[in-house]
């Protein structure tokens, strides 16, 4: 099954071999695409807690839809974490837009091996 995809690339502009380049997805399947913000904090474990903000992966805009997510938590406590997951389906917002639940827990890290618990709501609509 062929899905149209439309985009741009955007080069690093580096000379270096291993640049990168970034795609930006602009439509899905002929609808526009859009992210959501998220940020939080962790739950307090272990005698600390993590902060993390991210952009979520893009997804068609005029139907119902989730996100992906990902991001790597602040470096507390001698370590950091990765959360990773999928949010809830589009929530509405009485003047427009709508946002996001997610929540998960952590990978498992530090000294002491452990997890955190998150969650939240993204943001409005990017």
């Amino acid at each position: 099954m062929d899905i149209p995809v439309t985009g741009f690339v955007v080069h690093s502009g580096d000379e270096d071999p291993h640049h990168a380049h970034r795609l930006y997805i602009t439509s899905w399947d002929g609808r526009p695409v859009h992210v959501h913000p998220f940020s939080g904090t962790t739950s307090y474990d272990v005698g600390h807690r993590h902060h993390y903000a991210g952009m979520t992966e893009p997804a068609p805009s005029g139907v119902q839809h989730v996100h992906g997510y990902f991001a790597v938590t602040s470096f507390d406590d001698g370590h950091s974490h990765t959360i990773r997951g999928t949010t809830g389906p589009a929530i509405p917002l009485s003047g427009g837009g709508h946002y996001h639940y997610f929540e998960g827990v952590t990978t498992v890290n530090g000294r002491i091996p452990h997890t955190h618990r998150y969650g939240g709501n993204t943001g409005n609509e990017v």
